[in-house]
């Protein structure tokens, strides 16, 4: 998904399992829900339509408070007719099914009231409402209204009720205890609780709930002081959805350019707020020897003061001064360098893994990466891609890597074969010694590093120096 300051992909093992959580409700979207009416619990009104046009739903239903006939608009009822007709005579008066020429399923009217005109040309999918401005006149429908009147008032009101005092478009009762226990995220995290899961798409967040750059940046300031030389900050609001969104309550979040550790604060927050347990890994460079401190001086200075509620004084000094935020961090400074000795040395089930993991096919719209091969009786295949062609690693027998030789090359026609993949061959080894058109050739470790995004002859990871 996109974030305000740029991309902020979301991963996951397997797709399936991959869920999308809701945010935290708050006190003001509970505070809609009352008791006006008496109820034992509180509720809000809710649409009674669903989104969708289902023809045998979308007939009209009579007001028993003032004879008018509603109907679901664009989309139909979605409460069954069954039920619809129980909860319109809970307000005092029978309903009876009849047809009332409108080239629609026979309405819920109410028992012997008179026919209602229809206008001319009205649409009903845009103008859902057809008043008889004479009904009141009817003795039937007066009385509905007297009954109807008096359940409102002295009454626990049934689940579909009408707005305006009656007067209004019907809705039905949703009862807090009935909701989701969170905010279903839609485009502008719309506010209304929805009870049907939804798929969300690209979608636009409104500043007010997730933040700004600005407001990433007074928070950094609030908390180690200025002058810190970081301007790109993603704001806490922002991090704490996606988080809450996509992660478990006892989940692992990995931010592998943790920058001043927005990802690693907004972790703690979210645990103080909803009891959660998740944990994280920051990782950040830090080469002090070029003016680059954000590791220690920035990135853990950050979780450091948000944990013990320290913040900056005038003199420049830190001092208790905010509440603490429960938690602790390790911090740890790696110095092994990631370079061709390094890949070279891995084990084979380590390198497999880096294989799968790493290697993705930009080239194509839509790739999906690697596939892991489990299938056993195989020496060099490890995998496939979503052309269903074959991935190798060619292994020396012992613990280094080997070299694509005539031998190895029969070996992995032979196993291709007998999986039934397609060519060309995907082959990673250390040595290319004999060529083919039905194999792409992948040196080790150049390719591994090209993987990784690292360039072994200039790429700073690979420098003299602590990382």
């Amino acid at each position: 998904m996109s974030g305000l300051l740029g991309a902020t992909p979301v991963y996951s093992k397997d797709k399936a399992s991959a869920k999308t959580a809701l945010t935290l409700r708050t006190e003001t979207m509970n505070a809609r829900y009352k008791m006006e009416d008496g109820d034992k619990q509180p509720w809000t009104s809710g649409d009674p339509t669903r989104r969708e046009a289902r023809e045998r739903d979308r007939y009209a239903i009579q007001s028993p408070f003032t004879g008018a006939l509603h109907y679901p608009g664009a989309n139909s009822w979605r409460v069954p007719r069954s039920n619809l007709k129980a909860y319109l005579e809970q307000w005092g008066t029978e309903y009876i099914e009849r047809d009332i020429n409108d080239g629609r399923p026979k309405a819920l009217m109410l028992k012997g009231s008179p026919d209602v005109k229809m206008n001319q040309g009205q649409n009903l999918d845009t103008d859902p409402v057809v008043e008889g401005l004479d009904l009141l006149d009817n003795i039937v429908i007066s009385k509905a209204r007297t009954k109807a009147q008096e359940v409102r008032d002295t009454q626990v009101w049934p689940f579909l009720h009408f707005l305006k005092s009656g007067d209004g478009r019907p809705r039905v009762k949703r009862y807090l205890g009935d909701v989701k226990k969170g905010k279903v995220p839609l485009t502008y995290w719309a506010d209304e609780d929805y009870t049907t899961p939804l798929e969300l798409g690209s979608q636009s967040w409104d500043h007010e709930e997730s933040g700004h750059s600005q407001a990433g940046l007074s928070e950094l300031n609030s908390i180690i002081g200025k002058g810190h030389r970081f301007d790109t900050v993603k704001p806490m609001k922002l991090m704490m959805k996606i988080i809450q969104l996509w992660c478990p309550s006892g989940g692992l979040v990995l931010d592998p350019y943790a920058g001043s550790g927005t990802t690693g604060h907004a972790v703690l927050e979210l645990n103080k707020l909803a009891g959660a347990a998740r944990r994280f890994i920051l990782i950040e460079q830090g080469a002090p020897d070029r003016g680059d401190k954000y590791a220690r001086g920035l990135t853990q200075l950050r979780l450091r003061c948000a944990i013990t509620g320290e913040r900056p004084s005038s003199d420049g000094s830190f001092e208790k001064s905010a509440d603490p935020v429960p938690g602790g961090f390790q911090f740890r400074q790696l110095t092994q360098k990631i370079d061709s000795r390094a890949v070279l040395t891995m084990k084979k089930e380590e390198l497999i893994d880096l294989v799968i993991t790493s290697h993705w096919d930009n080239s194509r719209r839509g790739s999906t990466g690697l596939i892991r091969f489990e299938s056993e009786g195989f020496k060099y295949l490890v995998g496939r891609n979503d052309q269903n062609e074959g991935y190798f690693l060619i292994w020396n027998g012992g613990d280094k890597v080997g070299q694509l030789d005539e031998e190895s090359y029969a070996t992995v026609i032979a196993e291709g074969k007998k999986a039934g993949l397609k060519q060309p061959y995907h082959v990673y080894a250390r040595y290319e010694l004999y060529q083919s058109r039905n194999v792409i050739f992948y040196k080790i470790p150049d390719k591994i590093l090209a993987h990784l995004g690292l360039n072994e002859s200039s790429d700073s990871f690979n420098e003299d120096g602590d990382i």
